[in-house]
């Protein structure tokens, strides 16, 4: 039980580190000549932001801790999205907070499953010292 608490906190804690290293010091939109805007994020940004996050999933699930690196890793999303976003005035920022979650859990959900599944098939047939899974 104290080690699925450990690994869901450090997950927790890589999720905002990852978060904050990837988008949190880009708060500033890009004005173009025509007069419209884009940003903060550029697309390499969230594309590093969702490579670091599956490698920590996949990392938690591989030593055997995929619900609570799920639930950290989506948790420490939701944790820094409603902080960095929650100063828009529009109130539509919750709106992002809610899909950023939906599809961490999702995705992480996935990615934690699939790994796990990996990890225990290997196990099994390191066991059985065939090679292979048992046949049924």
């Amino acid at each position: 039980m104290t080690r699925h608490v450990l690994a869901a906190a450090l997950t927790f804690a890589a999720t905002l580190l990852n978060w904050y290293a990837w988008l949190g010091w880009d708060q500033r939109r890009d004005e173009h000549p025509d007069g419209h805007t884009t940003g903060p994020y550029e697309g390499w940004q969230v594309a590093g932001l969702v490579l670091v996050l599956l490698a920590l999933a996949v990392a938690a699930a591989w030593y055997g801790h995929a619900a609570a690196g799920l639930i950290g890793g989506t948790a420490g999303m939701a944790a820094a999205t409603a902080v960095d976003w929650s100063d828009d005035s529009s109130g539509l920022w919750i709106v992002g907070a809610c899909l950023v979650t939906f599809g961490t859990l999702l995705v992480g959900g996935i990615a934690t499953g699939l790994t796990a599944l990996l990890r225990n098939g290997r196990r099994q047939m390191a066991k059985n010292g065939t090679g292979h899974l048992p046949s049924r």
